[in-house]
């Protein structure tokens, strides 16, 4: 098992609105930034993924805001997956930030694994490797 880093990077001017903050719908996209990151750190890059016909569409995804981050403010993002079945994934985000330790966001995701044709697919029976990534880090905490 690999040793998870939280994602981490400042926030760019053209995410910021007119206060100077980070614009709501780009906690969104942190998200997903985090998501892809996390897999690759775990092993499981979305190249190898998507090279064996698997695709991770999103069902849900939910924020809650606590504290604005402002343009070039840095942040850390540490991803949990909270619940996995084979079939549905659900993770977890904590956005904070490095100048204060401040929890600036939380929220989660929501994903299914598909053929490429949308059809549900079970990764236990169908991709046992990709299958046990996922079931190893199920419940990992991440730390600094």
């Amino acid at each position: 098992m690999n040793r998870i880093k939280p994602y981490e990077r400042k926030v760019y001017y053209y995410e910021t609105d007119k206060m100077s903050i980070m614009h709501h719908s780009n906690y969104i996209r942190i998200f997903e930034e985090t998501r892809v990151d996390f897999l690759t750190q775990a092993g499981m890059p979305f190249e190898v993924i998507e090279s064996c016909g698997l695709m991770m569409p999103v069902l849900s995804v939910s924020c809650s805001y606590k504290r604005p981050l402002r343009f070039d403010e840095p942040f850390a993002v540490y991803p949990h997956i909270t619940r996995f079945n084979g079939a549905t994934m659900e993770l977890s985000y904590r956005v904070i930030s490095r100048l204060t330790g401040e929890l600036c966001a939380e929220g989660t995701s929501s994903h299914c694994f598909t053929d490429g044709n949308m059809k549900p697919v079970r990764t236990k029976r169908a991709f046992p490797e990709i299958y046990g990534i996922f079931a190893e880090y199920t419940g990992y905490e991440i730390t600094d």
